[in-house]
Order: C-alpha cells, then structure tokens, then sequence
C-alpha cells in the first residue's frame, strides 16, 4: 500500500510539473480541474506497466491488477483525447475481463501430471512462536524479500493480491515454521534454496500449480509435495496454500 500511494504521489507531481511548464510556456492554458482528468488515468496506465514488469521479472507485482489498471486507464485516456467514449462509471463494463483472466489460468505448459491427494493436512501454529497473521478482507501484494528478513510462522488471508517469497534472503529458525497463505484471487511465487527442507500442501480451484518442476492445472486441483529430508530435519518449513484463483510456483534459487 505504501509503494501504491509513492507511485501515485510521483505520477501526480510529474505530470502536475508537465502541465506547468507547458502552461508557462504558453503551450496549453492550465486548469487543475481539467488536468486532473488526465492525471489519473496516466497514474492507472503507470501503476499497471510498473504491476506488470515485476510480474515478468518475479519481483511480486500482478499480472491480473496490472492488466485490468493499464486497460482502464488506457480507455479513459482514449476518452480524454475524445477517440472512445469511456468514464470511470463504465469501469464494471470490464467484468468480461474475469472470464479472460481464468481462461489464462487454465492454459498452462505441463511438464509433469501428477495426481495426489487433496485431503486436508493438520497444519497448526506453535502459541508459543509470534505468528504473523493478516485480515481475510484485505487487498494488496506481499513481498519478503528484504535482506536477511525473519522467517516466523505466518498465517496470511486475502481477498486479493500476490505474494512472493525469497528464502534465499531470510533468516531461518531450526525449527519447523509453518507457512498458511489463503487468497480469492492471486499469484504466490516461492524461491527457496536446496538446502532447505520443506513440505507444501497447495490447492486451487482454478489456475495452476507448479512445485520445483511437478506441475498440475486445470479446475480444483491440489498437490502434495516434500522434500526426502523433511522428516527428520530441525530446520524445515510447512507450506499450507489455497487460492480459490492463481497460481502456486515454488522453484529453487
């Protein structure tokens, strides 16, 4: 969120200094009320591009935000320049685009069709450890990816957004730390080194599942997976995953 209101914050300033400078220069007659229907909509088509480039680099971001952003703002822009004739009142008018978005959920390359089963594990939080715990009504992404970042059990709800995890940056108790993460619609992508035993049990209702190379897509898919020396190792981490949309990666770095 504080990244969200930094973005906006520097797309307004920049294009509030545009209109200036073009207004002194006798260019354009500046009228913040007018400028201001073309400020936001730029700040939705930047918002999304920046979403977007850090999906495709696996910096977090959002393939599903960043899209539906960029396309919004673009048509409110082609609006502006009076090509189209779209305002913010029409934006529900973009519901097709969930149709889209879980027709690319379901397509997906499969290297491994695994079947495995989707009972429920006992998956439980130490009282005795601090847990890191988030509202079921929330929106937004997370990312843990700061410099040598404590690992503590972590019970994560959301209505939607991503989340990405970079193992190769945390610090790791030897104990087991459970890991539960529960989102309507998102992407979790995991890196965790090899030397780091771990389990997950990851299902989704629609979208894909790909763990260090086993892969499962389609509708109510789920998948089990550990590591040989998960069971008697101290240091290890418990992966507790469910997406009602999205896709699960957990890949080695």
């Amino acid at each position: 969120m504080k990244s969200f209101i930094r973005y906006f914050l520097a797309v307004l300033l920049i294009a509030l200094g545009i209109m200036l400078v073009l207004s002194n220069i006798g260019l354009i007659a500046f009228d913040f009320n007018a400028a201001w229907l073309y400020i936001y909509p730029t700040f939705f088509v930047v918002i999304g591009c920046k979403w977007l480039l850090d999906y495709w680099k696996r910096r977090g971001g959002s393939w599903i935000f960043g899209s539906l952003f960029l396309v919004a703002g673009s048509l409110l822009l082609l609006d502006r320049f009076e090509y189209i004739s779209f305002t913010l009142g029409d934006i529900f008018k973009l519901w097709p685009l969930l149709i889209i978005y879980v027709g690319f959920l379901l397509i997906g390359r499969k290297k491994y069709f695994v079947t495995y089963s989707s009972k429920d594990e006992d998956f439980y939080t130490d009282k005795s450890q601090k847990s890191h715990n988030s509202s079921f009504f929330s929106v937004g992404s997370y990312e843990y990816t700061s410099p040598n970042w404590k690992l503590e059990p972590m019970n994560l709800n959301n209505m939607a957004g991503d989340f990405y995890f970079d193992f190769s940056k945390a610090f790791i108790p030897e104990k087991r730390t459970p890991v539960s993460i529960s989102s309507l619609a998102g992407d979790v992508t995991i890196l965790i080194p090899e030397d780091v035993p771990f389990k997950v049990h990851a299902s989704v209702k629609s979208g894909d599942i790909e763990v260090v190379g086993k892969n499962v897509d389609g509708i109510n898919r789920s998948l089990d997976y550990e590591t040989e020396d998960y069971e008697h190792a101290v240091q290890k981490i418990d992966f507790h995953i469910r997406l009602k949309a999205g896709s699960i990666r957990i890949d080695y770095v």
